[in-house]
């Protein structure tokens, strides 16, 4: 039996971003100090922007348009995080097994990003109801 999903954080592609995002989080904490205003605030505004946007999205979820929308915010970031991962490690900050892991963990949410955008039918819920008019 399926799980049901309540809120965005019953998902499955949320839960695996966030751990993603918090493991970077851990990465980060060994980069040089006068890398903190440039690659460490890039990769960790990354990936926790890729959490946000699914948040987002799942907000939107009643408008195709905005629901796909902000899941294609999310996929750009997910790509974006692994392009810092790729700097992280040829700029000797990052070891090569573990930001490969991640880079892997990524390639998986985007895979589960594009395929919510290809199908958002499975996530829409449909407008809100209209109001009646008022009588008078």
């Amino acid at each position: 039996m399926a799980k049901q999903i309540k809120t965005h954080l019953d998902l499955d592609v949320y839960q695996r971003a966030y751990a993603a995002s918090m493991e970077i989080f851990r990465m980060t904490r060994e980069f040089p100090r006068e890398e903190v205003y440039s690659l460490t605030s890039q990769i960790l505004r990354s990936s926790r922007s890729v959490t946000a946007n699914i948040t987002a999205a799942w907000r939107k979820r009643r408008y195709e348009g905005a629901f796909v929308s902000k899941l294609s915010d999310a996929e750009e970031e997910a790509a974006e995080t692994q392009t810092w991962l790729q700097y992280s490690v040829d700029c000797g900050f990052a070891q090569r097994q573990a930001a490969r892991e991640l880079y892997r963990k990524y390639d998986g949410i985007l895979r589960t990003l594009v395929g919510m955008i290809q199908h958002p039918e499975t996530w829409i819920i449909g407008p809100p109801p209209s109001k009646p008019p008022k009588p008078g």
